[in-house]
Parts: structure tokens; C-alpha cells; sequence
């Protein structure tokens, strides 16, 4: 009865996954994806979260930096796909070396990347890569996958039901180290990657030489080994190393040359 029960639950949850999910592709870079999360139900998350950060994060009164902030980010969303994107560009006074774009086009940056960013071109690098995390829609595929691990999570459990509970408390704890390590950690350097490679053919579209992506990589990757970064092994890194990065950007560069349209 159980194991007729088990066998049940595994080919019920399975046909579900199979209904709902929906096989996207990548722009640019041609990827499939899996996706549960619809683009509307995304942009509603991301808006929202925009007005929360608006009112919990002191916004910038420089003038000066906000207009080159909406010059340069203007310029990438140009040339960027992301329909029904209600693009803002928000200076946050924070010393924190960040940046971000939620869905819908709601992008962040922080005051503690500028110095690193030095000039507009590498101000470019950074809002490209993370309008590309946006475009390729990686938080929604990684909510997606998230989902489906905690469907794997629980099929595992249904199949474990009769088995010692120490022994199924170890697997269990097993299979989300391992889907930790093995497929979470990879893909979300993977995705960066992406990010990377969308978002320099983006700032070359947009008129600004895509080279200057390598020094702000660089400058950033010198940045993270001064805060003390650098020393977790890559396996569990979610972002490339600073090398792989700088090594990958080069073999794209001539991909992102073929797009550059100097203004």
C-alpha cells in the first residue's frame, strides 16, 4: 500500500513539474531555461521591492552622479530587451560596492562602486551586466529552480517514508548539500557569466567600448582581495573567479566588437 502510494506521489508531482513548466530561451545567448514564474508575476516582485528599498536605503543627493547615472543607464536600456520594463535609475548613498536591477527595469546602484567604476565605461560595464541579469531572467529561473529542488526535496522524503529516520534525516541533509554544491552554486556562476557576456554586448550597442569592461573587472576583483575576498574555493563561489572572468571577457570581446557603435 505505501509503496503503491510512494510510486503515486512520485508520478503525480512529476506530471505536475512537466504541466507548468515553461522552456524559455536566453536572448543573445541562445540558452534554455526552465521557467514557472510568469514575466508579469516577476515585474510585480520587483516593483515592490523597488518602493521597499526606496524607503529603507538613504538616496543620493548628488545631482551630478544621479545624471550620469540616468545618461548611461538610458543609453543600455535602449538597446536592451525588456518589454514592459518601467526603467528608474536610482543612486543609493551606501558604501557597499553594489549595483542591481529588479524586474521591471528598476535598477540600483550604490555610491561605493563609483569609485571603482572611475568613468562612465565602466559605470556602463556594471548597469549592463545587471540589466542582463534581468533580461535573462535569472532571478525568476533561479525561484524556478528552487522550486523544482523543493519538489525533488519532497519525492525524495515520500520515497524515504519507511526507511530508519536517521538514515533519511542523512540523505535528506545530503540532498540539499549536494543540490547546493552541485547544481546551485554552478549555475548561479554560470548565470553571472551570462550576465557578463549579455551585458558587454549591451554597453557596446550603446556606444561605449566594450575593452573598458576588463579594467572595471579587474579594479573590482582587486577591490573584493582588499575587503578580504578571494579565498573560498571556487566550487563554492556563486561568481567566477576574477581570472576566469577577465580570460572569458576576452573571448567575447570580438563578439562585443562586431556591436560597437561609438557615439
Amino acid at each position: 500500500m505505501h509503496a503503491r502510494t510512494n510510486r503515486f506521489a512520485v508520478t503525480a508531482a512529476a506530471a505536475l513539474c512537466l504541466a507548468f513548466t515553461g522552456c524559455l530561451t536566453v536572448p543573445e545567448t541562445g540558452r534554455r531555461q526552465v521557467m514557472l514564474i510568469s514575466s508579469q508575476q516577476e515585474m510585480q516582485l520587483g516593483f515592490s521591492a523597488f518602493q521597499q528599498m526606496k524607503k529603507e536605503t538613504p538616496v543620493s543627493r548628488d545631482s551630478a552622479v544621479s545624471a550620469m547615472v540616468q545618461r548611461v543607464g538610458r543609453r543600455i536600456a535602449a538597446v536592451a530587451e525588456l518589454p514592459g520594463a518601467q526603467w528608474e535609475f536610482v543612486v543609493f548613498d551606501s558604501k557597499e560596492a553594489n549595483a542591481f536591477c529588479l524586474p521591471g527595469g528598476k535598477v540600483g546602484i550604490y555610491t561605493g562602486i563609483l569609485p571603482i567604476t572611475k568613468d562612465e565605461a565602466g559605470l556602463a560595464t556594471v548597469i549592463g551586466h545587471e540589466i542582463a541579469h534581468a533580461v535573462a531572467r535569472h532571478g525568476a529561473e533561479r525561484m524556478s529552480e528552487g522550486l523544482l529542488l523543493q519538489t525533488g526535496g519532497g519525492l525524495l522524503g515520500a520515497g524515504l517514508a519507511n526507511s530508519d529516520p536517521r538514515t533519511r534525516a542523512l540523505v535528506l541533509t545530503a540532498y540539499g548539500l549536494g543540490a547546493k554544491v552541485g547544481r546551485e552554486l554552478p549555475h548561479s556562476r554560470a548565470q553571472e557569466s551570462e550576465a557578463d557576456r549579455i551585458g558587454l554586448i549591451y554597453m557596446a550597442r550603446a556606444g561605449y567600448d566594450p575593452e573598458a569592461a576588463v579594467g572595471f573587472w579587474q579594479r573590482f576583483g582587486q577591490h573584493n582581495r582588499q575587503q578580504g575576498g578571494g579565498g573560498t574555493p571556487e566550487f563554492l563561489r556563486t561568481h567566477p573567479l576574477d581570472t576566469v572572468r577577465v580570460q572569458q571577457l576576452q573571448q567575447w570581446m570580438p563578439e562585443a566588437k562586431a556591436n560597437y557603435r561609438p557615439q
